[in-house]
């Protein structure tokens, strides 16, 4: 399925959803939509982690030769990437039991 065939399907889905009940009445569309919600989230922090680790490797070099603005930047872009990893772990365990559900 091509990239455009899947943004005219979601949003085929979405305009159904919002014209009905079916989110707040069926548990598997639900859950489906959902996991979609989630598996963007996981994308979006995946980005976030990455640039988080580009920008890491462009201050190590400096940080050696002893500049301290720059070690403390690397504490906080450590501490940020390593709260999105807790989060992407949270995410990933909700997805996981929306996919098991969906199993049944």
């Amino acid at each position: 399925m091509t990239d455009m065939e899947k943004k005219v399907m979601i949003r085929l889905c979405a305009k159904i959803v919002a014209e009905t009940n079916l989110y707040e009445t069926d548990n598997e569309v639900q859950n489906m939509i959902d996991w979609v919600c989630l598996s963007e989230q996981i994308k979006e922090n995946n980005n976030t982690i990455r640039n988080l680790t580009g920008e890491y490797k462009k201050i190590e070099p400096d940080c050696r030769e002893g500049v301290r603005a720059q070690l403390e930047r690397m504490k906080e872009l450590c501490k940020e990437r390593n709260n999105l990893y807790e989060k992407q772990n949270d995410l990933k365990g909700q997805k996981w039991k929306i996919e098991k559900s969906l199993e049944r």
